[in-house]
């Protein structure tokens, strides 16, 4: 198969899902999708979305919580 995106090849692989919708921030380890060994771009399987929009809605309890800190490159920017 090959990538949607630029044409380069897809590998198996087992990824960490990331997302982000107004401030809420979820992770998700452990995802298998189709990643393109181009362009870096993860693509889902249809029942692999559904899981994850699951996550998403707060269908599951999370394993374990971290600490993130967080910078603003703008700020860092503007004080240079």
């Amino acid at each position: 198969m090959k990538c949607i995106f630029c044409g380069g090849k897809l590998e198996k692989k087992i990824v960490t899902f990331y997302y982000e919708e107004s401030g809420k921030y979820i992770l998700v380890q452990n995802v298998p999708a189709e990643v393109c060994m181009k362009c870096g771009e993860k693509i889902y399987s249809p029942e692999v979305t559904d899981e994850l929009l699951k996550f998403a809605k707060d269908k599951f309890k999370p394993v374990k919580s971290i600490k993130i800190p967080v910078f603003d490159f703008a700020k860092k920017a503007l004080a240079s």
